[in-house]
């Protein structure tokens, strides 16, 4: 059963507001409609005392999802440059046992993956059952960077949301479960920490000017995120848009989603790893009674 620490929480927000922002049918989405500063009220101290219940959640959860093995985990992260894709795996995941877990990041195409079709890279890194499989970018950037700087037409991209959609689709049919986070940022967020990369000698091996020159581009992505979040979202496979600007309430976030979608598989898991349980003692007594040793 989930400690008491998490029932007691989930049972207080269950009461008061939502942490991210939830997409689960086709729709029209504007950023602007979600505040990137929201903190749901909360203090710095409050938010980290939660996450941590909510870490030891997690890391309980993936042990019954690893030891039942009849689901996989799919979190995707999106945002934009600076959003905190890397602090949110690293702060968010603390926990996890490496062993039941995969992290893959997608940067520009090789040119072998530009020789297959844009899922070819993305379907050979799913996770298996019992793994979490966590994507730093996606398969959304071929409608996102793909789009905003014209490396394919528009004929070609449009196209991909239906594919997105049939991917994602076929993923759930198979038990994975999809989580999918968009780490929003404003844009005066985004220029106060590529400012501050430039001051921290410990960060400076985060700088990149394409950073900055995608600075210029900000509304074409606006654009583009706004069409990929409305255009597939569904109840397989729901954005969370995650108010990212503090970076200490992004975490909690990310963390009680992840909890909050795999809790209702507890029971399941655990019944799996009771009825495997079971099988093994009973071959295993069998077997010592054969050896004598019974």
């Amino acid at each position: 059963m989930p400690g008491a620490g998490i029932l007691i929480l989930f049972a207080r927000r269950k009461k008061t507001v939502p942490y991210t922002y939830k997409l689960d049918h086709p729709q029209k989405a504007r950023l602007s409609d979600y505040d990137p500063d929201y903190h749901a009220g909360m203090r710095k101290e409050e938010a980290e005392e939660e996450l941590a219940y909510l870490r030891d959640e997690l890391a309980d959860l993936q042990e019954l999802l690893y030891g039942a093995g009849t689901h996989s985990v799919l979190i995707v992260l999106q945002g934009r440059d600076t959003s905190g894709k890397d602090g949110t795996i690293k702060h968010v995941m603390a926990n996890i046992n490496p062993q039941g877990c995969q992290v893959t990041s997608f940067k520009a195409p090789t040119p072998d993956e530009l020789a297959h079709d844009f899922l070819w890279r993305i379907h050979r890194h799913t996770p298996a059952k019992g793994m979490i499989g966590i994507f730093n970018r996606s398969h959304y950037e071929d409608v996102l960077v793909v789009r905003v700087h014209r490396l394919a037409p528009e004929s070609v991209w449009k196209k991909r949301f239906d594919h997105i959609d049939d991917f994602e689709r076929m993923l759930a049919d198979h038990n994975t479960i999809l989580i999918k986070l968009c780490l929003h940022i404003s844009k005066n967020e985004q220029k106060e920490r590529l400012l501050a990369r430039e001051e921290d000698p410990a960060k400076a091996w985060k700088l990149a000017a394409g950073d900055w020159q995608e600075r210029p581009y900000w509304d074409a992505y606006t654009e583009a995120y706004e069409d990929a979040l409305g255009r597939c979202a569904s109840l397989q496979a729901p954005w969370h848009i995650v108010p990212a600007n503090h970076k200490w309430f992004r975490n909690l976030a990310v963390a009680h989603t992840l909890v909050e979608t795999l809790q209702p598989y507890r029971q399941e898991w655990q019944s799996a790893l009771d009825e495997t349980g079971r099988k093994a003692l009973a071959e295993l007594r069998g077997v010592k009674a054969r050896l004598g040793e019974g």
